[in-house]
């Protein structure tokens, strides 16, 4: 567990570093692309609903982004842990995962 959330520290950090530094030079009408939304999205997606992880990534996301960012720290933090919270709910009640039985 210790060595997944130190992976996910530093490719966090590798990716505010490119899209706060590098990204912003490259909108789209005035868009840049938020590859941690997206990383943080994808994690909760795909990630068991009762493995916490996803959870930790959102909440190390959401604190990169506010160092690099001049909002007030815990904006991002609080906006990334409610939707991944969020998606953890939703896939938690809503989604069933068919097993297949052997014969």
């Amino acid at each position: 567990m210790l060595k997944k959330i130190l992976f996910s520290i530093i490719l966090f950090y590798f990716f505010v570093l490119l899209q706060t530094s590098f990204l912003v030079h490259f909108s789209i009408w005035g868009i840049i692309p938020n590859f941690i939304l997206i990383l943080v999205i994808f994690w909760n997606f795909f990630e068991n609903s009762k493995k916490f992880l996803g959870l930790h990534n959102a909440l190390i996301g959401g604190f990169f982004l506010d160092i690099f960012s001049n909002r007030i720290i815990g904006f991002y933090i609080l906006i990334l842990l409610a939707i991944a919270v969020f998606i953890k709910l939703v896939i938690k009640k809503h989604v069933r995962i068919p097993f297949i039985e052997k014969n």
